[in-house]
């Protein structure tokens, strides 16, 4: 029985006696149509309206583009560029920092954007071409990574399946700034988890949990 400690959601909530034939099934072929049926309806009736409307909302707000395109981590350690709405200045020669609490380089639409997960919406455009998947461990920045690719020996491990949009970590708090090493072993261990049990009925599970936490505001979305 896996657990973590009082803070996050223990993972034995999720356990089951054995893996069912029907979620192999799933694991192996029906996540890629899951993935291509979901994203699909999405870009037709919402991201349609939504790149636009947020599009304009950004450039009135900010100068830059509309889109903040960033090389991360994806299936198997390959890289691949991840696709979100700018939710900050337009910086294009500073350096790689993750985002705290409070970060002055948020603007006024992304600090919405960043608490109702708004900004991640493009990823499904991300999801169509191939690199991502709706459901799965968030990809990191490729800087972020090399802090902790050999810090323990299940990071890596992480990316033996594609990035998602959610994930049972990003659900269950495991998101924002990781400054401790701890973090990133409760974020890891969820994923390794999610990748030992994942099926249709626990994807679309999480997919509400996400919805439902966009609509209350995440308070360690930053």
């Amino acid at each position: 029985m896996l657990s973590l400690d009082s803070h996050y959601k223990p993972l034995y909530v999720y356990a089951e006696p054995r893996t069912r034939h029907s979620d192999i099934t799933y694991q192996r072929v029906g996540k890629r149509g899951f993935d291509i049926c979901f994203a699909l309806l999405v870009t037709t009736l919402i991201l349609s309206w939504l790149i636009p409307l947020v599009g304009l909302l950004i450039c009135v707000d900010s100068k830059g583009p509309v889109l903040f395109v960033q090389k991360r981590t994806g299936y198997r350690g390959n890289w691949f560029y991840c696709l979100k709405f700018r939710t900050m200045t337009h910086q294009p020669e500073a350096g790689f920092k993750q985002a705290t609490k409070n970060d002055d380089r948020v603007t006024r639409i992304g600090e919405f954007l960043r608490r109702t997960n708004l900004d991640e919406m493009p990823q499904f455009l991300n999801v169509l071409i191939g690199d991502m998947s709706i459901v799965g461990p968030r990809p990191h920045a490729v800087q972020h990574d090399i802090l902790f690719w050999n810090k323990f020996p299940d990071y890596r491990k992480r990316y033996r399946m594609k990035p998602g949009i959610t994930g049972l970590a990003q659900v269950y708090g495991c998101r924002g700034e990781t400054d401790q090493l701890m973090k990133m072993q409760h974020r890891v261990r969820y994923d390794r988890f999610y990748n030992k049990k994942k099926s249709l009925q626990l994807d679309i599970w999480l997919c509400w949990l996400t919805v439902k936490a966009m609509m209350n505001g995440n308070i360690n979305a930053w």
